[in-house]
């Protein structure tokens, strides 16, 4: 069973608690994307995409789109006052330097250690590690989205990554369709469940033992 278009959203809503005002901040392909739709007007926020935007707002109204100004994935976006335009090379040049503040990317696996696997599987065919090596590597705060689990119900956060990794030890939040998890030295502390999973779901659908913080919220979907 696929993720619903609610559940996706939920994810990016609440992904986007996480953006303070004067942030610059890197949204991924896939449920990242979605995020510039969900953050409250008061966030003053600059959303940076490698092919060369920076000041990306919500998705456009249908009909409204413009077929020059898009997202890295080709989606079409619109900008915000104070947007600018620049070659890959730039984008890369901001990512590099670690001007963002937090990028926001999809993940195939995510390890104890917050080691990020996102962007082979093996045997499969793929377009290329593409820009996550650089953004996992050089933003502030990486934030990763993704279903907590595989297709086939395999745990995606696990001991040890099993995929080429992107990067090693780079992740500092997890939020999947069940819960919300922070890579701790200590190891993943696991802070919000997702209604109407439970706390012993969430444990059971994933693969290393989590820390149960103190008091953990719960997100009503």
């Amino acid at each position: 069973m696929g993720m619903g278009v609610d559940i996706r959203n939920q994810m990016a809503k609440r992904a986007a608690l996480e953006i303070k005002s004067g942030m610059i901040v890197n949204l991924g392909i896939g449920i990242p994307s979605l995020v510039a739709n969900h953050v409250s007007e008061e966030i003053d926020v600059l959303f940076h995409a490698e092919n060369g935007v920076l000041g990306m707002g919500p998705s456009p109204g249908k009909g409204a789109e413009d077929a020059t100004l898009c997202n890295a994935a080709g989606y079409p976006v619109t900008t915000v006052r104070g947007a600018s335009y620049f070659d890959s090379a730039i984008a890369f040049g901001m990512i590099r330097s670690g001007y963002l503040d937090m990028t926001f990317l999809g993940g195939l696996e995510v390890s104890a250690k917050g080691d990020l696997a996102n962007w082979i599987v093996p045997g499969k065919r793929v377009p290329g590690i593409g820009g996550a090596m650089e953004l996992a590597q050089k933003a502030k705060k990486v934030v990763v989205l993704m279903n907590h689990t595989s297709k086939d119900g395999q745990p995606k956060i696990v001991q040890e990554c099993t995929f080429p990794l992107t990067a090693k030890q780079c992740v500092s939040l997890i939020i999947t369709d069940m819960a919300v998890i922070e890579v701790t030295d200590d190891g993943l502390l696991l802070k919000e469940v997702i209604s109407p999973h439970t706390i012993q779901d969430v444990l059971d659908a994933t693969g290393v033992e989590l820390l149960v913080g103190e008091t953990i919220k719960t997100i009503e979907t």
